[in-house]
């Protein structure tokens, strides 16, 4: 049974498609609505839903930010977006954000069912043992490995600062003779480490089966990456997979500020994919953005550097080198000294919760940018540290506030939402009747 939330600024189109789905026969437990995409926000974090089903513009946040923030918070959450507009760029974000679905206003009935139905039928896969993984593997996987020079061409690269500088070196003529182009100027890398075990089993992985599976990786980010990103994927050492991501001066200046979260999400969705359908466990590093191919092999070195921090969180699998504040401690940090930072981290965060969780339209990415850490990283260390996710954190004091309110004034229901951060009074009384097991004015009463 599936949970599935819409969110569209029209309550008529809201309730039109929740009907539609409810009627469907479709293998739906809950159906959600929400009208503002910060109602819709909620919803994700506080409930288990499955697929996404999202305007594009609803005022002050956009169904683009809403998958944006959702990525944040549930990286497995399908979406479908709808749209009265039918432009190319909103469709092209959109599946670059990895929605499966882009469907233009007014919705064609048969079309929506079409789309869900898909979704639906391909969200779940059964759990299957390492024997039955790597025989499927072997039954689907029969093209021909990647070239051996061409792989070996992308390492020397990533390692070499000085040689593909100029085009008369030997390294710059086999480039051209292998098509590997890297005109940038803008850099980053993503690098993914194996686990060497499957999860739930305890045999390690023969050498030939682990080619198999570093070549199924590698086909999964293909698959992710080739339809819109610029980018050259290798083998590396260690058996992990290397990504280079390059964009040119036009694609850098529309991605801007959201390159790097960009970056994270796509970090997440190949952990998440890797996970699902291979049944293993890795750790994806994610470098910074540089300027210029002389830094390829400083990428490479962060994306290490990145990946030696599941080192101390086991229980994490995807960093970004920017979250660690590297010139502030050793080479090889000690144990007090990640601590240290990690706990100045969730404070600092914490107190910024305190002063602005009132604020319309407060969102984890906003916290995090405040704190200088990406949303990935602050989420887990802040429910590493204190036991609860962010999030509920913010409900919480938005709730106690509410409730305190609610028992020493005459505030309205409509003012005392205004003044705890919600969007809406419905809203707010849902949250609120969630949290206490009562509504508003029965608390009053």
């Amino acid at each position: 049974m599936y949970n599935i939330l819409i969110a569209d600024d029209e309550p008529l189109i809201c309730r039109g498609l929740a009907g539609l789905l409810e009627s469907s026969g479709l293998n739906i437990q809950q159906i959600y609505t929400a009208y503002t995409g910060y109602e819709a926000l909620d919803y994700l974090k506080m409930e288990s839903i499955d697929l996404l089903i999202t305007d594009i513009q609803m005022g002050a946040m956009s169904g683009i930010e809403l998958m944006q923030q959702a990525r944040i918070v549930k990286p497995w959450v399908e979406v479908i977006v709808i749209s009265a507009h039918e432009t190319f760029q909103y469709a092209q974000l959109a599946m670059r954000l990895g929605a499966r679905d882009y469907l233009i206003k007014p919705i064609n009935s048969e079309q929506l069912l079409h789309s869900v139905r898909h979704v639906l039928l391909h969200m779940d896969r059964p759990a299957q043992t390492q024997a039955e993984l790597f025989s499927d593997l072997r039954e689907h996987f029969r093209l021909e490995q990647p070239e051996p020079r061409r792989m070996e061409l992308l390492n020397r690269i990533v390692s070499d600062s000085v040689a593909v500088q100029e085009p008369d070196t030997e390294l710059a003529s086999l480039a051209r003779e292998h098509r590997v182009e890297l005109s940038g100027p803008y850099f980053a890398m993503i690098k993914v480490r194996l686990g060497i075990q499957n999860e739930g089993q305890t045999a390690a992985i023969a050498d030939k089966d682990a080619v198999l599976l570093q070549y199924a990786v590698l086909n999964i980010v293909s698959e992710l990456l080739d339809k819109d990103w610029n980018h050259q994927s290798f083998y590396s050492a260690k058996r992990d997979i290397g990504v280079i991501l390059q964009w040119d001066e036009a694609a850098y200046g529309s991605s801007g500020s959201n390159a790097i979260n960009q970056l994270e999400m796509l970090g997440r969705s190949l952990h998440f994919n890797i996970s699902k359908y291979l049944g293993h466990q890795c750790v994806v590093g994610i470098s910074q953005i540089l300027r210029g191919r002389e830094f390829l092999p400083e990428l490479n070195h962060q994306v290490n550097k990145a990946i030696f921090w599941n080192r101390e969180h086991q229980d994490h699998h995807v960093f970004f080198f920017g979250d660690f504040k590297w010139e502030r401690m050793s080479e090889d940090p000690t144990e007090e000294d990640l601590a240290a930072q990690n706990n100045l981290i969730v404070e600092k965060a914490r107190e910024y919760v305190l002063a602005n969780y009132a604020q319309k339209g407060l969102t984890l990415n906003e916290v995090a940018q405040r704190n200088h850490v990406s949303p990935n990283y602050l989420s887990y260390l802040f429910k590493k540290y204190t036991g609860t996710n962010l999030w509920e954190y913010v409900i919480k004091l938005r709730m106690e506030e509410s409730k305190r309110l609610l028992l020493t004034t005459d505030l309205r229901r409509y003012e005392i939402s205004e003044q705890v951060g919600y969007e809406s009074p419905e809203h707010f009384s849902k949250i609120f009747k969630k949290y206490f097991g009562m509504s508003p004015s029965e608390m009053k009463k």
